[in-house]
């Protein structure tokens, strides 16, 4: 039943037909029922496959899923190529399409005997196919086998004139004569005919000594295609002197295309040994190459060696693509025949060099990929793009890259590593997939499913992204490929030394697999292609080691961690920055992979490096996973780490016990606390809490002197907090910690803005961002660029204000909203109130919940609402951002919340309590920021109202209040 469904997959087969396939003509009664139970079993084996249409029954399987099918269209290939006289490639897929015969064909179908007779006949048309392809492709005698053949199907006679042209191409011309009369007798005997008019003419040139004509020398095989990029790679070629250059590289690299095209105008000779089995064959196919075949007749026939030396003293260029799998015999003929033929160069193409003195080396990389968020100009600069664009136009006319595909087109070739190969077959995908989706499904393991369908006529091993990396592997020793699925656990690559830690083979086995093309060695680390890892990942997987692996992995890299920690807290912090750098994808990889504990101390451990380096949002997520359920013990720091990277933002209740837990702990990871305090602001007592700091490091000591000088500013002891954050500057500094030295420097900028002193403002800003470039930690350059910005909008310079702000923007990652909210005030001031409102909308969305950004953008609301005229709304808002800040530790922000409230007092004609709600702002933090716009307008505003006399007496009485009376007024 199964065999008949298989039979037409995709499409119904009447009941009636099934019938007759499993009782013949005479089925018995009942007979409908009893298939329909088969079919029922069969449903329930094959998970739904088999289904009831119309009148009968569908398998839902493709052509490609069945053998019989896979034979049937490689044996029309077969033919196809051979008629087209490419006798080596035809070679290959019919070999490939009777390898897939396993006996008799259909045994299992009761009646199916026309059925039979035609896939046996498919069969033996595809084997004398071959036998003709072998003929005109290989140096080897075909006598032997079409014996063989003749006495199995003795009237069949393609394998009789075969045999005849053969014993006559190995001179053997009385053996052909007598094999073709018994022939004529067997057919006159069996059959009463004569020879077909093929074995006659084989006979008839026997008697007049015809000699086959020689096959011509092989050329490299014309393209279909067009040829993408590699021409750095051509003019080396050209400009080598080296006798012998070997194209390396993995496989779908393009090896073979590569030399194809320097062939180009050039007289050479192109041997392909993909379908070589042994490497004693390595010389007959060369001779079949160059025209030449050997005999399998004369016992003192020359020795092929002797042969090519020959035949080669006089060809300027020989091709040997393919060599990896014979490469040891493929080196002995070349270092022979080069030897003895001085004229000669050899280009081969093999996934490891030959291994010979003078061998000239061309590795060949994967075409170069485009970075994210290019344009599609700047997209197609690279030869990957190119190469996609190219092969989809082929398969989706008027497909191009555009807005609205170079995302997904950039995203699939570097996805694909830049392979050649695999991005051909993704972009012959875009018959049903868009290019979105093909991006989509190439995650993980999913692209070896989807690359699954190739060129139908290339050779086997380069149908699918599979198979072109089976056959490397299938060409690796017992330790090699132990190794290379071990290795596959490192997302980033390794060094040497991790590598041997990690799956416990020593170098040299690395080094082989260097050799065999499958890691590379880019600066000094040691890589597989994302493809070449995820298929060894496969292998891991089937040897049960994958768990062991992972948690040796994990291991490795908290032990890193840990010892990096206390190094980038000092003058070395580049240094090992860079180092984590290199590791940043196993250090993600690890934290996937760690059970919970583990996963709390990478995230604590690494604090410094996830902050300095500019990639704390990328730990976002696995950090929020890290939260729920009971804190571990002994690991309540590591909770508050967790808490202070994760996004979004996590529930009060998390950050609630992260308070208790900072408030009773001791502290092992100093940087956490600085982090910590950015992030919940300072405590509610004003205390810095760092007496849990040890007091013998040097570092500490520097953060205990800016934690201090912090304190102070925000609560509004500008003068104090200066004199704090200019000794902590020179502690940062003798340390050699740029960090440090930049938030140092960063406030001082502020401070001298506050006060109009713009000119030092910047030479600290422009000192700080340099030190934050040196340490990649574009989350600080982003803020840097805001603080500039809203001191040029105080300065007046609203065009340079918007490109500060903008820059922020693009620097840095979610949340953007104080670059957000510095565009929107620019915005506001140009009068452009629309666009304010949208960046404040935007800007709110993207908060993040920390308490001075809520009461700035409020403030920014409420100024908004000023200036459309709402007074209500506006004085909503600024009451809100007073309360969001109510706290003596965070009086400067408290100050600029007062000051937007003045202004909702204006809008409402409140003169006097805006003069006061000026004063008070002053009371808290000291004098109004120099240059301040909307302290200026709203001053401006009330002299107005009330009077130069009236505003100045009811400014002097908030001025004058003492830190609780201002604090109580605020609230007011």
């Amino acid at each position: 039943m199964l065999v008949m469904l298989l039979a037409t997959p995709n499409r119904v087969v009447p009941l009636a037909r099934l019938i007759a396939g499993q009782y013949g003509d005479d089925p018995p009664a009942g007979a409908a029922n009893a298939v329909q139970a088969q079919v029922s079993r069969l449903r329930r084996a094959l998970g739904g496959l088999v289904g009831f249409v119309g009148d009968g029954y569908r398998i839902a399987v493709e052509p490609e899923d069945v053998d019989a099918h896979v034979f049937e269209r490689l044996a029309r290939d077969g033919r196809r190529l051979l008629s087209a006289g490419r006798a080596a490639e035809a070679a290959g897929v019919l070999r490939e399409a009777l390898a897939l015969w396993r006996g008799a064909a259909v045994a299992d179908l009761p009646h199916g005997a026309a059925e039979v007779a035609r896939l046996e006949e498919l069969r033996l048309a595809a084997t004398e196919d071959l036998v003709d392809a072998e003929l005109a492709a290989s140096g080897e005698s075909p006598v032997p086998r079409l014996r063989a053949l003749v006495e199995r199907h003795p009237l069949r006679e393609r394998f009789r004139e075969q045999l005849v042209r053969a014993l006559h191409a190995d001179g053997r011309t009385a053996e052909a004569l007598a094999e073709f009369d018994r022939a004529r007798r067997l057919l006159a005997d069996e059959l009463g005919v004569g020879p077909a008019p093929g074995l006659a003419a084989a006979h008839l040139a026997v008697l007049r000594a015809e000699q086959p004509a020689p096959p011509a020398r092989r050329r490299p095989p014309a393209q279909l295609t067009s040829f993408v990029g590699r021409a750095d790679e051509l003019a080396r070629l050209a400009a080598e002197r080296a006798r012998l250059v070997t194209v390396v590289g993995p496989g779908g690299t393009g090896k073979t295309r590569l030399a194809i095209e320097f062939t180009a105008g050039r007289d050479a000779c192109f041997a392909d040994l993909s379908a070589v089995g042994t490497g004693d064959a390595v010389p007959s196919a060369v001779l079949a190459a160059l025209g030449l075949r050997g005999s399998g007749f004369r016992a003192d026939a020359v020795d092929p060696v002797e042969r090519l030396v020959a035949a080669l003293d006089r060809e300027p260029l020989l091709v040997l693509d393919n060599c990896e799998h014979v490469v040891a015999d493929v080196a002995a003929l070349v270092r022979a025949v080069l030897g003895r033929c001085p004229r000669l160069r050899v280009l081969a193409t093999s996934r490891e060099p030959l291994g010979l003195t003078g061998e000239a080396l061309l590795p060949l990389e994967p075409l170069p990929t485009a970075a994210p968020d290019r344009s599609p100009a700047e997209a197609l600069e690279s030869p990957a793009v190119r190469l996609f664009a190219d092969r989809a136009a082929a398969v989706r006319p008027g497909f191009a890259v555009d807005h609205d595909t170079v995302g997904a087109v950039v995203e699939v070739c570097a996805a694909l590593d830049g392979l050649p190969l695999a991005i051909e077959l993704a972009a012959a995908r875009l018959r049903q997939f868009t290019a979105a989706e093909i991006a989509g499904r190439l995650a993980g393991h999913g692209r070896f499913r989807l690359l699954s369908r190739g060129d139908r006529t290339a050779a086997e091993r380069h149908r699918t992204l599979h198979a072109v990396i089976a056959w490397s592997w299938d060409l690796l020793g017992a330790r090699e490929r132990v190794l290379a699925r071990r290795f596959s656990v490192f997302v980033g690559g390794a060094t040497a030394a991790a590598a041997t830690e990690v799956c416990g083979e020593d170098e040299d086995v690395l080094a082989d697999l260097v050799d065999r093309s499958l890691v590379r060695v880019v600066d000094g680390r040691y890589r597989m292609l994302d493809t070449i890892r995820l298929f060894c990942a496969e292998r891991l997987a089937e040897a049960g080691e994958e768990a062991e692996l992972r948690g040796r992995h994990v291991a490795h890299h908290l032990a890193l961690a840990r010892r990096a920690d206390p190094h980038l807290r000092g003058a070395h912090q580049l240094t090992w920055l860079a180092r984590l750098a290199a590791e940043h994808d196993n250090l993600l990889a690890a934290l996937r992979w760690a059970d919970r504990g583990t996963g709390m101390r990478l995230v604590a451990s690494l604090a410094a490096y996830w902050w300095l380096s500019g990639t704390r949002g990328q730990v976002g997520e696995a950090a929020a996973a890290l939260l729920d359920g009971d804190v571990p013990a002994g690991l309540e720091e590591e909770y508050v780490s967790c808490v202070v990277h994760a996004r979004p933002r996590p529930a009060p209740a998390h950050w609630d016990r992260a308070r208790r837990l900072v408030a009773a702990g001791e502290v092992r990871y100093p940087f956490g606390l600085v982090l910590w305090g950015m992030a919940a602001g300072p405590p509610d007592d004003g205390a810095a809490d760092l007496g849990g700091l040890p007091g013998d490091d040097p570092w500490n000591a520097a953060l205990g002197l800016l934690s201090s000088a912090l304190l102070a500013v925000l609560g509004g002891a500008v003068a104090d907090g200066e004199r704090g954050m200019r000794e902590a500057l020179d502690a940062f500094r003798a340390l050699g910690e740029r960090w440090g030295a930049a938030q140092a420097l960063d406030w001082l900028a502020r401070i001298a803005g506050w006060r109009g002193d713009w000119a030092a403002a910047h030479e600290r800003w422009a000192t700080a961002l340099d030190l934050y470039e040196q340490l990649g930690a574009t989350e600080e350059c982003a803020e840097l660029h805001c603080h500039r910005g809203r001191c040029l909008v105080r300065q007046g310079d609203l065009a340079a204000a918007h490109a500060a702000f903008t820059r922020a923007a693009e620097l840095f990652a979610r949340p953007a909203a104080e670059a957000l909210l510095g565009l929107g005030e620019v915005a506001r001031l140009r009068g452009d109130l629309r666009t304010a409102a949208d960046l404040l909308d935007r800007a709110r969305a993207e908060e993040g919940g920390a308490e001075w950004m809520s009461a700035r953008a409020l403030t920014a609301a409420g100024r908004l609402a000023e200036a459309a005229g709402d007074a209500a709304e506006a004085a909503r808002r600024h009451d809100r951002a007073v309360a969001v800040v109510w706290t003596p530790v965070l009086a400067v922000e408290l100050a600029a919340a007062v000051e937007g409230r003045a202004g909702a007092a204006l809008a409402a004609g409140e003169g006097d309590r805006a003069a006061l709600l000026l004063g008070v702002a002053v009371a808290l933090r000291g004098p109004a920021e120099a240059g301040d716009p909307d302290v200026a307008r709203v001053a401006a505003g009330a002299r107005e109202l009330i009077g130069a006399e009236a505003f100045g007496a009811a400014y002097a009485r908030g001025a004058a209040m003492t830190a609780e009376q201002a604090l109580t007024a605020a609230a007011l």
